[in-house]
């Protein structure tokens, strides 16, 4: 691993409290391994065995869900530091019901979720902190999962785009902050026709809510 790979996993929830020094013996215990996946390419796909954690080092990871007409809608978007799959393995499910995408050039770190859950023959001390992590996670994960059901929800492309928008300025903590999509992107995420919405785009521009460039927004004051 390289060195931003250990900083990567030093700042992930997983791995809050576990010294940096413990991490390479704690990722012996869980049977970690690395892969690489170019931009585009499949990191997981739906009827996969459920029972890996991905924890992103490097890139972007999309999770999706592809309908029986082929409609793609962006379930969520995950960074580096972050995890994806284990809500599922933690459920038992026999096979995943979604997949998940590199929106570029990917590192993933792959977790037998398993070996998370379960303290290890040698009993070390940070596999504890570990369940607790895990634990705060799969909390988090729901509480996400909350507020996407808000915001689809909503009735109208407006509406659902004024609702995501506002969110990320507040998880951001500022007016001006960065989108995870494209434009098609975006628009699977909201499950909207992406030339509606970038039309709506335009206009609550030209009406002064918004302002944007390519993937940056700026929410004016007042």
């Amino acid at each position: 691993m390289k060195k931003t790979d250990w900083e990567i996993l030093g700042s992930s929830p997983l791995f809050d409290g576990v010294d940096e020094t413990d991490l390479p013996a704690l990722l012996g215990c869980l049977s970690a391994r690395q892969t690489a996946v170019p931009a585009g390419g499949d990191v997981l796909r739906a009827g996969d065995p459920a029972g890996r954690v991905g924890l992103v080092l490097t890139g972007q990871v999309q999770v999706i869900q592809d309908d029986f007409y082929g409609n793609r809608s962006i379930v969520a978007s995950v960074g580096p530091g972050q995890l994806f799959g284990e809500a599922f393995a933690c459920a038992g499910a026999a096979a995943l019901p979604v997949g998940a995408v590199a929106a570029g050039d990917s590192e993933i770190l792959w977790i037998d979720y398993r070996k998370i859950l379960s303290t290890c023959e040698k009993r070390c001390a940070f596999h504890h902190r570990l369940i607790y992590n895990m634990l705060r996670v799969l909390a988090g994960k729901n509480m996400q999962l909350s507020r996407k059901v808000e915001l689809l929800s909503k009735r109208t492309t407006r509406e659902k785009l004024l609702c995501y928008l506002g969110g990320e300025a507040r998880r951001a903590g500022s007016r001006s902050f960065s989108i995870p999509f494209s434009r098609q992107e975006l628009a699977d995420f909201l499950s909207v026709d992406r030339s509606a919405m970038c039309h709506e785009l335009s206009k609550l521009r030209r009406e002064g809510r918004i302002d944007f460039q390519k993937n940056r927004f700026t929410l004016p004051l007042g």
